[in-house]
């Protein structure tokens, strides 16, 4: 079977095992305690080291914030005055401050991460400051709670690095990696379990329950749930990886995938997405979609499963649709997609409407932060704000922000290519490709592309449990990118 996979012009799979062409990688077998994983020596003593280029690129951040909020203050007051200012003041010395502990720490990792998160994080921030005062008194002070929620999303950051280092204990390395690895059937239940408490006790909104309470907190477990599913997934197409891309299963001349394997991966994505779609949250359903349909392609190489995936998915849609005549469940989906087709007739597409007019009002330059009818947009701070910024920034900005997710993506992606194992890279794409995803799904459907959804623009929209888990997923790709030999830290 192994001779099968090499033939001559097979693309070469992402977390294959280690080769001539990379170092050699530990022992990937799981042990029976606890304590032996990842058996090795520790690696080289630790040393500080300065971050220059993170310090040099964070800069623009606070700047970015300093000159929003003094145009808002203008706007607002005819003056600017310090205490204006003192967010972004805030801001800076805890960006700056991170990196000089993590440069203290001798952490050796990707140092653009945490300035292109910052700068998106910056964006959201100036916006929901803008857009408090606009909003339904319902919705309280949104921009003061996103700064609050800002914060610990940074913290999350250091804790996660902290957290994922490899731990020496009795004389054994423990390594998180092979603990997620050996794991992820436990990652996985946790991450569905908690969806599915939350259909049946969850806080409804809007006619959907997507969000758990905890004592004054909410958070959205389909977030944790993204994050669980890319472990699994990663986990698993690096154990089946040759069996996943091998081609010599047939029935008589007809070849077939080896579904043996794939199996465990379809009832996974089948029970994902139809718990999500009863749940009504239709984009952490499509975003669950494309995280498999993308990583499954990555670890095999094979643009059949593309094909496959795109036909099965435009099936399910069909049917979803059809079978929403029948089951009351179901309606939500009905009511999307008619509202996608037709969005000028449709009674109740005053949202996507108003978001359209929006972007077409922006122009090529916009009109100017703070001058924006942004109160006509419905949701205009989570599932619209891509629609609200383009009529403040215009097309330039809309762009550059799109631009800056690009960056974002792009690095993520190769810096888990240089990781020093399958797991790794497969982990590290998954959590890139994720964000790249749940972009494109919200601002395809702010543009009428797609049906509207109601998932959030990562690092954007206003929302605690999004910002709190693309904390952790930076964290685990700057992780991801120091771990380049085999025997780091």
């Amino acid at each position: 079977m192994t001779e099968a996979t090499k033939r001559e012009g097979d693309a070469p799979a992402i977390g294959g095992s280690a080769g001539p062409d990379r170092p050699p990688v530990p022992p990937s077998g799981l042990p029976g305690r606890l304590e032996e994983v990842g058996q090795g020596r520790p690696g080289p003593a630790w040393r500080p080291c300065i971050r220059w280029k993170e310090m040099l690129l964070l800069l623009p951040t606070p700047a970015l914030l300093a000159l929003g909020l003094a145009h808002l203050a203008l706007l607002d007051h005819g003056q600017v005055r310090g205490e204006d200012l003192r967010p972004a003041l805030a801001a800076g010395v805890l960006l700056l401050g991170s990196s000089l502990l993590l440069s203290l720490l001798g952490f050796r990792g990707e140092q653009t991460f945490l300035p292109l998160g910052a700068l998106l994080v910056s964006v959201g921030l100036l916006f929901l400051t803008r857009l408090e005062p606009d909003l339904p008194a319902g919705y309280g002070p949104v921009g003061q709670r996103q700064w609050q929620w800002a914060a610990l999303g940074l913290g999350v950051y250091l804790l996660t690095l902290l957290l994922t280092r490899r731990w020496v204990w009795r004389g054994r390395v423990i390594s998180w990696d092979l603990l997620l690895k050996r794991y992820r059937y436990i990652v996985l239940f946790v991450g569905l379990a908690l969806v599915l408490v939350t259909m049946y006790f969850g806080v409804e909104v809007n006619g959907a329950r997507l969000w758990l309470r905890l004592g004054p907190l909410q958070f959205q477990p389909s977030e944790v749930f993204k994050v669980a599913l890319v472990v699994f997934l990663a986990a698993y197409l690096e154990d089946k990886r040759d069996l996943v891309a091998f081609r010599g299963f047939r029935w008589g001349r007809l070849p077939l995938p080896p579904i043996p394997y794939l199996l465990p991966l379809l009832l996974t994505l089948g029970l994902s997405v139809a718990v999500l779609a009863f749940q009504r949250d239709l984009g952490a359903a499509m975003l669950t979609f494309g995280i498999f349909l993308s990583l499954l392609y990555v670890a095999s190489s094979r643009p059949a499963y593309l094909l496959a995936g795109g036909a099965a998915f435009v099936g399910a849609v069909f049917g979803l649709y059809r079978l929403s005549e029948r089951v009351e469940a179901l309606a939500h989906v009905r009511t999307r997609i008619a509202i996608w087709l037709s969005p000028w007739t449709h009674e109740a597409a005053y949202q996507v409407v108003q978001g359209l007019y929006a972007l077409a009002a922006g122009g090529l330059l916009g009109r100017g932060l703070g001058q924006g009818t942004l109160y006509l947009i419905p949701a205009g701070h989570t599932d619209l704000i891509f629609a609200a910024i383009g009529e403040e920034w215009g097309l330039l900005g809309t762009t550059a922000i799109l631009l800056l997710y690009a960056l974002l993506v792009a690095r993520g992606l190769s810096a888990s290519l240089r990781a020093r194992d399958g797991f790794l890279q497969l982990l590290g794409v998954g959590l890139a490709l994720a964000l790249a995803v749940q972009v494109l799904v919200i601002v395809a459907g702010n543009l009428a592309l797609i049906p509207l959804t109601g998932i959030t623009l990562p690092l954007i929209s206003y929302g605690g449990s999004s910002l709190l888990t693309n904390g952790f997923i930076l964290g685990l790709l700057s992780r991801i990118s120091a771990t380049r030999g085999p025997w780091d830290r």
